[in-house]
């Protein structure tokens, strides 16, 4: 753990000193997790290699911003998923949703998720929803922010991101319990 730490150190200065073979390093131990994030967020796999190439790039222009008072892969992950937001406001794509995480966070925030719901019809209600409230939602049940950090990525208030959050989920119920009735479950 301590020479894995070191070893980033090193790199991240080799990096600050515009070293190609420490950035290529960085690169190879960052870029399939950075990538995973940033399909995530985007529907074509191409487009998501391409944010998270064009992260990496603002990343190494912009390293000596990094200070260390954050591990490096979570700078990282920031600059992926500013960028692709970014993307998806410039293009108004559809967001490609979650995994797992997604229902045990839901039952955490008390959803009322009824037995028998999968994460599929979770998946297929969010996609359903307003880009607004995909995004929000996302946000707040993948990759974890609050609602300050989400207004600060969204440009939105707090309240704002409080609010598409909970309309979000109440509408996802909807969709669920509907499309549930309508299957006869």
């Amino acid at each position: 753990m301590k020479s894995t730490k070191l070893l980033h150190n090193k790199l991240i200065n080799e990096c600050k000193n515009n070293k190609p073979k420490a950035q290529l390093k960085l690169y190879k131990l960052y870029s399939k997790a950075m990538l995973l994030i940033a399909n995530r967020y985007m529907k074509d796999r191409f487009l998501a290699e391409d944010i998270m190439q064009d992260a990496f790039i603002k990343a190494f222009k912009n390293i000596d911003s990094y200070k260390e008072e954050v591990a490096f892969g979570a700078w990282l992950k920031k600059i992926v998923i500013n960028h692709s937001i970014d993307e998806l406001k410039k293009k108004k794509l559809v967001t490609i949703s979650m995994h797992d995480e997604a229902i045990d966070k839901a039952q955490e925030d008390n959803w009322e998720v009824e037995d028998g719901v999968t994460i599929e019809m979770i998946i297929s209600a969010i996609y359903k929803q307003k880009e607004k409230y995909r995004l929000v939602l996302s946000l707040y049940l993948i990759e974890g922010y609050d609602h300050k950090e989400i207004s600060q990525i969204l440009g939105i208030t707090e309240v704002t991101s409080r609010t598409h959050l909970m309309r979000g989920k109440k509408l996802v119920v909807e969709h669920i319990k509907n499309t549930n009735y309508a299957a006869g479950y």
